[in-house]
């Protein structure tokens, strides 16, 4: 697996000294001052860069260069900076915001598909902050539908327009069929129970299709053109890899 490339960015002196601190517990991150405050960095010397010029210049090659980029600059601030720079959720780095007193971590931008909301906990973990998550599956303890299964290497089969309304069945705790015929059971990793809103089934034929409102299911069947569309926007399916042998 590719190592997750982090930048952690101050523009303060108490940011830079929080950035250094952070820093050393994250051994994958590069601590980004500008020439003014690179002094603020104290015993940490290795893994920094000094950018010259206006922060603004510097953005789009944060978004090549980084997979999660950590501000310690205000959330507006942040947000002016990176909005011209916004592609989509597949592609955006995970952006978060850490105060200048390191009691908050936000994740602004790509928390599921880019990380940033799984990064923000982890940070606030090290930093003993309060992770600030938005997403709403994330605060409902529910399913993910974007990104479930990923670290299991499930690949999502859909159209987005599907994942945005099964998404939004499952956080308004509409009824659920989540049907499994493959793939590793361990998908649920929450440390919370199940929804009651889900249901789980061994078979799609087991499903009484008018009883839910939506389905999630993960197989490794050929699914016939009839099925998308008579499912249109309740269906999620989701490809697990082969079993090792």
């Amino acid at each position: 697996m590719t190592e997750t490339r982090v930048a952690i960015i101050a523009i303060t002196k108490h940011g830079a000294a929080i950035a250094s601190r952070l820093a050393t517990l994250i051994p994958e991150s590069v601590v980004v001052v500008s020439e003014k405050q690179a002094m603020h960095l104290g015993e940490f010397k290795n893994r920094h860069s000094v950018y010259q010029g206006a922060l603004s210049t510097q953005i789009a090659s944060f978004f090549e260069a980084y997979d999660q980029i950590i501000f310690l600059v205000s959330l507006g601030a942040v947000v002016r900076l990176i909005a011209p720079h916004l592609k989509s959720k597949d592609e955006d780095p995970g952006v978060l915001v850490i105060d200048d007193a390191a009691e908050f971590v936000i994740p602004v931008l790509s928390g599921h598909v880019g990380g940033a909301n799984a990064y923000a906990e982890k940070i606030a973990d090290f930093l003993k902050a309060t992770p600030v998550i938005t997403t709403a599956s994330d605060v409902g303890k529910t399913i993910p539908v974007d990104i479930l299964g990923r670290e299991l290497g499930w690949q999502v089969e859909a159209p987005k327009i599907n994942i945005t309304r099964v998404s939004a069945d499952v956080v308004n705790q509409q009824p659920i069929a989540f049907v499994q015929e493959a793939g590793s059971l361990a998908w649920w990793t929450r440390s919370t129970p199940l929804p009651t809103n889900i249901h789980l089934f061994q078979r799609f034929e087991d499903v009484d299709t008018h009883q839910y409102r939506s389905i999630l299911w993960v197989t490794r069947r050929d699914i016939d053109a009839n099925i998308w569309q008579e499912f249109a926007e309740r269906l999620v399916v989701y490809r697990p890899p082969l079993d090792p042998t």
